[in-house]
């Protein structure tokens, strides 16, 4: 939507997304004002002193205020379904977001992408993948720096942004050049009232997309596209497509296009079968995107992985311990399992606020790769109704505890794995707090 400086602009919501459409608005000489649902919002007093002439109201959302507004600029932590909000939007009131605004103000392509898990990885790959073909990239979205805060420098060739379901919500025709739902499983049913739902949200990102990159193995990443569309995939399974591919060669694995091998697997510092499917997924999003094959897998090669995400924490007698504090949702959980199970039985450290989830898919593959499942927090007894049928189960009150507790059970060849399949709230700051937390326990283990 074009925003106009002749209407009235209400901020919903004032966290570091709201911040930064202040600051756009604000530069564009368009009038706004802004709500937060909570009391004291986190940098209240740094927001009053950079808009000392910005209306402010804090507390419950009034509705009056929110239907009197020609636009609503959404914060995606706040849900749409929220009375005031849905009965401005009953009202004609329109809405926008973030990422909707900055789609219609940039002229560089972008690069979009989304999914249940893996967004960040492939989205820092993309990432340092163009940066080493030499373009001018911004990374951005859902991950680092606010997109409208790219905005003061004209100068990027390249936005490769990660978006979620809840800023997707809020936008309309993003028009990448490039875009990705990069599976699909089960999250912020919280939120959302259906997994149909949730699909539905996801499904924005193709919106005027000019290339799709499709996962094999997940048909809820199709999109229905019109014929012009073109389309790239990628899998870990056997490939009949000819696309992006793991192939056998010199009787080893290798990343693969056409059936042509570009990498081999064991070059890849990242660890994990569902860490070759990020590696081939952000191969055929670098594809389409027009970047040389050269700088691509040059990237992949250098490329170590994020923190917390299937994190190498240390080797202690034998015994391989990983940090997937990002592991919020039971997909990601199960896909780290999954790609970790090669290394040796898994003990799981898992549990915190499970988000309305159905944990029944982690007791199939503890099942088959599990050993000992270690839970803590507000959801552990929902986690232990399930694993406790397949694998030991062992409660504590603390993250270390947890490690403790790892320690004295694991045995020569076992991995150790925090990936909680559930959000951190209930204990941790974020889930960056409660993967520091267990690593520093770990390190500390003698």
């Amino acid at each position: 939507m074009q925003l106009q400086t002749n209407k009235q602009h209400v901020i919903v919501g004032l966290g570091k997304t709201g911040l930064s459409c202040a600051r756009y608005l604000q530069r564009q000489n368009i009038p706004f004002m802004a709500v937060d649902t909570r009391a004291t919002p986190p940098g209240i007093d740094g927001f009053r002193a950079e808009f000392p002439d910005t209306t402010v109201e804090l507390g419950e959302l009034n509705a009056t205020t929110l239907s009197q507004a020609d636009t609503l600029v959404m914060s995606p932590g706040v849900d749409l379904r929220t009375p005031a909000v849905r009965q401005a939007i009953e009202k004609g009131v329109s809405i926008t977001g973030d990422i909707d605004i900055f789609a219609k103000a940039v002229r560089a392509p972008i690069v979009a992408i989304t999914g249940s898990n893996a967004k960040s990885t492939v989205v820092t790959l993309v990432g340092e993948m163009a940066k080493a073909a030499g373009l001018k990239v911004a990374v951005a979205g859902n991950i680092g720096l606010p997109v409208l805060d790219l905005l003061a420098d004209s100068r990027y060739e390249l936005y490769v942004l990660e978006i979620s379901s809840f800023q997707l919500e809020t936008t309309s025709n993003l028009n990448a050049k490039v875009a990705t739902v990069l599976n699909m499983s089960p999250d912020h049913m919280d939120r959302y009232d259906s997994m149909q739902a949730y699909h539905k949200a996801k499904h924005r990102i193709f919106q005027g997309c000019k290339h799709v990159v499709v996962n094999r193995e997940d048909a809820l990443s199709r999109p229905l596209l019109p014929a012009s569309v073109k389309v790239s995939s990628f899998g870990t399974g056997k490939d009949e497509s000819r696309e992006f591919a793991l192939i056998s060669h010199d009787g080893k694995p290798w990343l693969a296009y056409a059936q042509e091998p570009l990498l081999a697997v064991a070059e890849l510092k990242i660890a994990g079968k569902h860490n070759v499917a990020n590696a081939l997924a952000a191969l055929a999003l670098g594809k389409a995107a027009g970047l040389a094959w050269e700088p691509m897998l040059n990237a992949l090669r250098a490329f170590a992985g994020l923190r917390h995400r299937c994190q190498w924490v240390r080797n202690l007698n034998e015994v391989s311990w990983y940090n997937d504090s990002k592991g919020t949702n039971v997909g990601a959980t199960v896909a780290a399992i999954t790609g970790l199970a090669m290394n040796g039985p898994v003990i799981l450290l898992a549990g915190g606020v499970g988000k309305g989830a159905n944990f029944s898919e982690l007791a199939s593959v503890m099942a088959l790769r599990g050993k000992l499942a270690i839970l803590f927090g507000e959801d552990a007894g929902k986690l232990a109704a399930v694993l406790a049928k397949v694998v030991k189960v062992v409660h504590v009150h603390s993250m270390d505890e947890g490690v403790r507790q790892a320690r004295q059970l694991a045995e020569s060849g076992d991995v150790v794995l925090l990936s909680p399949a559930c959000a951190s709230f209930d204990m941790f700051n974020n889930y960056e707090h409660r993967g520091d937390v267990f690593m520093q326990a770990v390190r500390e283990l003698q």
